[in-house]
C-alpha cells in the first residue's frame, strides 16, 4: 500500500529536515513526502531540494512561484498524489506541530473510513500546555462557531493533520474549492460530510512549534470564520457519493 504524505512549506528551513527525518522512520512501507514550497524567502526550498537529494526514492519537492496559499498547495499536492496513483494520501503542517507517529495510528483508524481527521477536541486530544488561555479559546471557538453554522459531527475542524483514502479524494468536486487560506480545511471537511464520505476522528496532542514563526493571527482567524458562510450556498446541491 502506497502512502503519500503532503507537507506545504513556507519558511521551515529549521523544522522541515527534522520532519522528513521522523517521517523516514516511521513503519509505514511504500511512504513518499511530497514538500511543496511557496519560495519560502529562508531557503526552505534549498533545504527541501536537499533531502530529495539525499533521498530520492521517498522525497520529491514541488516548487511555486511565491505565496500562493495554503489551500492552492494542497490541492496542487492531492492532484500530485491522486495522478500517481497513491493509496492513502496524508496531510499535515510543517512546523512539528502534528507528530508524524500518529500516521502509523491513522493507517489503521482507516479501517472502514474514507479519511481521518486529528483532533484536538476530542477525548485524549490537546493543545500545547504553553499556550496562552485566550488562544485556547479563541481556537476552540472558531471550531464551535464552524461546526454549529455548517451543523457537522466534527469537533475539529480546521486542524491539518490528516489521512484520506485516494477514492475519498477523487470524489472532491476540486474545481468548485475556492478557499485557499486555512478555512480550506473547514471547506474540505465540510465537502467530505456533503459527499457522505465516513469521517473518523482520533485524538492528537498540537504542540507548538519551537522553531520558526507562526503564521497564525487573529485576523486570519477573523476572515476564516467570515467565509465559513459562503461555504453553506456554494454547497447547498452537493449530494452524498456514500450513503
Amino acid at each position: 500500500m502506497s502512502i503519500g504524505i503532503i507537507i506545504p512549506t513556507y519558511n521551515e528551513k529549521e523544522n522541515l529536515p527534522l520532519l522528513v527525518d521522523r517521517l523516514r522512520a516511521l513503519p509505514l512501507e511504500g511512504l513518499t513526502i511530497l514538500i511543496i514550497d511557496d519560495n519560502s524567502p529562508d531557503g526552505t526550498g534549498a533545504v527541501a531540494d536537499g533531502l530529495a537529494a539525499r533521498y530520492p526514492d521517498c522525497v520529491s519537492v514541488l516548487h511555486r512561484s511565491g505565496k500562493l496559499g495554503l489551500g492552492t498547495a494542497y490541492i496542487t499536492g492531492f492532484k500530485y498524489m491522486l495522478e500517481r496513483g497513491f493509496d492513502l494520501i496524508g496531510q499535515m503542517d510543517a512546523d512539528l506541530s502534528h507528530q508524524p507517529e500518529k500516521f502509523v495510528e491513522f493507517v489503521s483508524a482507516l479501517e472502514g473510513n474514507d479519511v481521518v481527521f486529528g483532533s484536538r477536541y476530542i477525548p485524549g486530544g490537546s493543545l500545547d500546555t504553553d499556550w496562552p488561555a485566550w488562544r485556547k479559546s479563541l481556537s476552540n471557538f472558531g471550531n464551535t462557531y464552524a461546526r454549529t453554522i455548517l451543523r457537522l459531527p466534527v469537533k475539529d475542524l480546521t486542524g491539518g493533520f490528516r489521512l484520506w483514502r485516494r477514492e475519498a479524494l477523487a470524489a472532491i468536486p476540486w474545481e468548485r474549492v475556492r478557499a485557499s487560506g486555512y478555512v480550506f480545511m473547514v471547506e474540505l471537511a465540510y465537502v467530505a460530510f456533503k459527499l457522505g464520505l465516513r469521517i473518523k476522528e482520533v485524538p492528537i496532542y498540537f504542540a507548538e512549534r519551537k522553531l520558526g514563526k507562526s503564521k497564525m493571527n487573529l485576523s486570519i482567524q477573523v476572515e476564516a470564520a467570515l467565509r465559513v458562510w459562503g461555504l453553506l450556498a456554494r454547497y447547498r446541491d452537493l449530494k452524498p457519493v456514500k450513503s
